[in-house]
């Protein structure tokens, strides 16, 4: 699959590692930093979603994503671990559960601005918790790609998405992109209950935040990790 990443913030919540290690199938390893494990809320815009070579599908190709993550490591391999992913498109939520085993959640989402973005979700998936995101954010200084070793590159450059399918099997779905180009972030935030899904009150105001605006990205199906 090939997609654009836009107007993404990272915002990040440190927390207890004991909080979180329950939370992870057998197989995964939490990854922590500093002692503590983090929390990611990401939201941002896919754009020009399609398999490779194939042209965008219409209806399918753009929508609101906002995801709610920690760090691991299967088989001394790093990636990200996804508990929520809420999107604004009901084919893609439908498609990313059935070919990626993701969690991904029917949500009323919608994002204004053209540098300070005003970001509002609500999910709605028949049977899920209810979680809710309001806030605004905007990247702030100079443009930057975080240094080798640096807490900016442990959240950030990772290229694998672990996930459990249907058998209990984890997979592994590789990405590729260019390192990110950071800005860090002015964040403001309302409401944020997306850690209700997992039993975690994590407030408003993320300890770490930071943005980038865009990013081509190519995914592929995953495999047994």
């Amino acid at each position: 699959m090939r997609m654009r990443w836009d107007d993404l913030a990272f915002l990040h919540y440190r927390v207890e590692a004991s909080q979180i290690r329950p939370l992870l199938p057998a197989g995964v390893e939490l990854e922590c930093h500093d002692g503590s494990a983090w929390i990611g809320v990401v939201p941002f815009k896919m754009e020009n979603v399609a398999a490779r070579g194939l042209p965008v599908i219409p209806g399918t190709g753009r929508f609101l994503e906002l995801n709610l993550r920690t760090y691991v490591r299967v088989n001394d391999r790093p990636g990200v671990w996804f508990f929520s992913l809420d999107a604004s498109n009901r084919l893609a939520v439908r498609g990313a559960r059935g070919g990626f085993c993701l969690p991904y959640f029917d949500a009323v989402m919608s994002v204004t601005g053209t540098s300070r973005f005003e970001y509002r979700s609500r999910r709605l998936h028949h049977g899920a918790i209810p979680g809710v995101f309001e806030g605004s954010y905007e990247g702030v200084g100079k443009s930057f790609v975080a240094e080798s070793g640096s807490f900016e590159a442990w959240l950030t450059e990772r290229y694998c998405l672990f996930a459990q399918d249907r058998s209990g099997r984890i997979t592994c779905g590789h990405v590729h992109h260019r390192p990110w180009s950071l800005r860090r972030c002015e964040v403001e935030m309302r409401r944020n209950t997306l850690g209700n899904l997992i039993g975690l009150s994590l407030g408003c105001q993320p300890d770490h935040s930071l943005f980038s605006k865009t990013l081509d990205v190519v995914a592929w199906w995953p495999e047994p990790a």
